[in-house]
């Protein structure tokens, strides 16, 4: 049910609110927030507020900085770990032009667009993310290292597993936040932790990790601890990986859902795998948008590498979980929780809705482990792999037209610009393996 500015009031006066953080993403995924007084609300409510927009990584020019915050009254909610006594709440914003248009350069406006683009066609997206997470310990002066104490693998729990304390907190705080947490455990690698949360509708979806990512990050602190989102902190061991559960629904009725063929899966279904496979290579760059993020894209650490999908293994890119009826589901395996949720979600759609328009016929299923499956193989069976890294990836957007066309020209320009300089930072640096293993011999 939607919230009303009424409903916001009542709250704020209920819980004794005093500061309000009135949040946005960047283009590269960045929440970045300003913070007012209670006494501005109204004026933020009715979308009367400005910032500068020259200050945030991607957005405008200098000369053409002046920009509007409008909250999304359904994302407000009062911060669980702030004091209760004088009270912290947040809302997320949209981005808009002085002229009342909606600004090219924010995410989440670019995701509505998208998702609009998939109500005009009859859709909309459901999606359910699966965010993996490290716990590491911090150092005296309080950085964050790569060391965990904790012995635990999959699904195991305390002694070995040293962060069920605090990940019980994240669970309790984002269920105060109004999410509908249905799993945590421990992942595979020492320190892995995962979250899930129940699907819903890609924005909100959208909303949610942002802000998972916010809550577990200051729960873990609160717990001596640093959590890390990053693709694959620790060489060795699982990276983490969001796979992202999607389908699309026609009203109450799940679109990827047909009873009378022989899996259970619709036309629409199939032509939305043949439109994530087509395009994959190219939003790639998006899903997995860091020079480490490739990384955790190799073969033998549970990451998919290669370019297909199956109802019957892990190994591909696109995964068909067995439940059908309502759960009828895709499950995209590339994305890192690294990315621009808004972006990842947008460009998924984009091809996606790319097959459906276009009829695109997925290739045969595979139901071999492509881990095992040797080079030669795979050429055989037509199936190409991810990027093997950044640069590989960024080109592969350049080229694709459709996954440009799902970021725009602003985000499209703005994110290729700060990816190359990310990449050209990398490759020029000498690093610590470089130094081990030749200053010595040569």
């Amino acid at each position: 049910m939607a919230i009303s500015k009424d409903d916001i009031f009542k709250q704020v006066e209920e819980q004794n609110v005093r500061f309000i953080y009135l949040q946005i993403i960047d283009i590269t995924g960045g929440l970045k927030s300003v913070t007012i007084p209670v006494s501005q609300l109204e004026k933020a409510l009715n979308g009367e507020l400005m910032f500068d927009g020259s200050s945030i990584e991607g957005f405008v020019r200098i000369e053409e900085s002046d920009m509007y915050l409008k909250p999304d009254l359904d994302t407000f909610v009062v911060l669980p770990w702030r004091p209760r006594n004088e009270a912290e709440a947040r809302l997320i914003c949209d981005v808009y032009n002085p002229d009342g248009t909606p600004f090219a350069g924010c995410p989440r406006c670019n995701l509505k667009r998208v998702v609009r683009e998939a109500a005009e066609m009859g859709f909309q997206m459901q999606v359910g993310p699966e965010a993996e997470f490290f716990l590491f310990h911090t150092d005296r002066e309080g950085k964050p290292t790569t060391i965990t104490h904790d012995q635990a693998g999959y699904f195991d729990l305390a002694p070995v597993d040293l962060g069920e304390n605090a990940r019980r907190d994240m669970v309790l705080a984002l269920e105060e936040m109004g999410f509908e947490v249905e799993a945590s455990h421990h992942e595979v690698a020492p320190g892995q932790h995962e979250i899930d949360f129940k699907y819903g509708c890609a924005l909100a979806t959208a909303d949610k990790i942002a802000t998972l990512k916010h809550t577990v990050r200051v729960i873990a602190q609160q717990h001596g601890l640093h959590a890390s989102f990053m693709p694959k902190p620790v060489y060795g061991v699982n990276g983490s990986g969001m796979h992202c559960h999607q389908s699309l629904f026609q009203g109450q009725e799940n679109a990827f859902y047909d009873p009378s063929t022989p899996n259970q899966l619709s036309v629409t279904a199939l032509h939305y795998v043949g439109g994530i496979l087509k395009h994959a290579r190219a939003f790639a760059a998006i899903t997995n948008p860091t020079v480490n993020s490739y990384k955790r894209l190799l073969p033998g650490y549970e990451a998919p590498v290669y370019v297909a999908w199956s109802e019957k293994n892990r190994s591909p890119l696109v995964r068909i979980p067995a439940k059908r009826g309502i759960s009828t589901r895709i499950e995209v395996r590339n994305p890192d929780p690294s990315c621009n949720s808004y972006l990842a979600l947008a460009v998924m759609l984009k091809a996606g809705l790319d097959g459906i328009k276009h009829k695109m016929v997925p290739p045969a299923p595979v139901d071999d482990n492509l881990y095992e499956m040797d080079a030669q193989e795979r050429e055989r069976r037509g199936i190409p792999s991810l990027p093997c890294d950044l640069r590989e990836a960024l080109e592969e957007l350049k080229k694709d037209q459709v996954i440009q066309e799902a970021l725009g020209e602003h985000i499209l320009d703005r994110f290729l610009e700060a990816k190359t300089k990310e990449w050209d930072l990398y490759r020029t640096q000498v690093h610590p393996w470089e130094i081990e293993r030749y200053l010595a011999t040569y």
